[in-house]
């Protein structure tokens, strides 16, 4: 099922079924009066993000500050099949269960398998990160967890009865700040930071220097992306300006027709498209070595975050403040009266003519690119100042 097909499914099925259950729910939690404390030493925790890569490695520092308060518990992290190979590069989880959503029926087979088989763990809490999906919110309903919980949206306040504890929902705060807001309520620590994902070969195998430019956006939000006529004019004048450096396009296989739009455009032995052509494991390694990484606003740019990869963001639809803080990201946005809209919108306001987007120019990136060259974050990975800045000022209004 492609991403369209899930949000009408979530929005016209789950959500009148998930408000209806809300008060059955509230009912029955009433008549027997289950002790949901979470003051416990809990020996089964249930992590559920069912869509984002990036929103994964974003709940690592979570899953840190679990596994710190409750060392010989079982942690488990539900998710969808497409997560599993970023799952195994988190040590910190003990067991995945995968979601099949490829298809319809499939994915009727493998929710019923998958909740048949939560549901004989028995877990003590669940957590669910997914912030806007009825769906997720169903789901974690009915694997019958002792403790359940979520966020608190204005919107979503039917759900009060489907979670036994709820945390609100903060678009202001850093992604990761929020999740781990969840686990204070279990009275977590909440100052860990990313998980450094693993690299595989050793910078000395290394033989070329590159820059790795991801111009995709996921279907989630394809709206994040940058022009292609930019990222054109961009890698141009790369080509043009430092002959030493190759340029490493990168992608799925089902964004390499994009991909390759901007690889034919230009005539150059230095342009590599890669696009389809990686393991996630090779995708770690070759944004790992990479003296930078220029990216919009999708999956790749925090694995760049997470192997500790100097970064330049491309912000528009969404906030950078909740998605592009990390001491190696450099951020190019223009806020646009309208963003950031993903928080309030399935469907944009402009209809996917993403006006913030097109307010960033070439000149704006090169403009940073020149940045980290002056400041040797290229050889010495050290974060840009301001980046700095911006983080505390935001975790300092935070945590007020």
């Amino acid at each position: 099922m492609n991403v369209k097909q899930q949000i009408v499914i979530d929005q016209y099925i789950v959500k009148p079924t998930t408000y209806l259950l809300n008060f059955a729910v509230q009912l029955v939690g009433k008549i027997l009066r289950i002790d949901h404390s979470l003051d416990k030493d809990f020996k089964r925790i249930v992590v559920c993000k069912f869509k984002g890569m990036g929103s994964i490695l974003q709940a690592t520092p979570l899953l840190q500050a679990l596994r710190e308060k409750f060392p010989k518990a079982e942690i488990i992290f539900v998710t969808t099949t497409a997560n599993v190979k970023i799952l195994e590069h988190i040590p910190l989880v003990d067991q995945v269960i995968a979601i099949d959503d490829n298809g319809f029926f499939t994915f009727l087979r493998s929710c019923v398998k998958n909740l048949f088989k939560i549901m004989r763990l028995r877990p003590d809490v669940y957590f669910d990160l997914e912030i806007y999906s009825d769906f997720s919110s169903l789901f974690a309903l009915l694997t019958l967890s002792k403790n359940r919980i979520g966020f608190y949206l204005r919107s979503s306040s039917f759900r009060t009865g489907i979670y036994t504890h709820m945390m609100f929902f903060n678009p202001r705060a850093p992604i990761s700040k929020v999740y781990l807001q969840m686990g204070q309520l279990l009275h977590c620590r909440v100052d860990f930071d990313l998980l450094q994902i693993s690299k595989g070969k050793n910078a000395t195998e290394v033989t070329k220097k590159y820059i790795v430019i991801n111009p995709n956006a996921s279907d989630l939000r394809i709206e994040r992306r940058w022009p292609i006529t930019h990222f054109i004019q961009l890698i141009e004048r790369l080509l043009e300006e430092d002959e030493k450096y190759e340029i490493h396009l990168i992608g799925s296989k089902e964004e390499y027709a994009y991909t390759a739009q901007i690889a034919s455009a230009i005539a150059s032995e230095r342009l590599v498209n890669t696009a389809g052509k990686l393991t996630l494991s090779e995708l770690i390694d070759e944004i790992s070595h990479a003296d930078y990484m220029i990216s919009n606003d999708t999956g790749p740019m925090h694995i760049a975050f997470s192997t500790q990869t100097p970064i330049i963001c491309l912000f528009g639809p969404c906030a950078p403040e909740q998605y592009g803080i990390s001491k190696y990201a450099h951020i190019v946005y223009k806020k646009a009266y309208c963003s950031p809209c993903v928080h309030d919108f399935i469907t944009p306001p402009c209809k996917g003519n993403n006006s913030c987007m097109k307010l960033i120019t070439v000149e704006d990136v090169l403009e940073k690119i020149h940045d980290i060259h002056h400041s040797h974050v290229s050889t010495e990975k050290a974060p840009a100042e301001f980046i700095y800045a911006l983080e505390s000022k935001i975790l300092g209004d935070f945590n007020r």
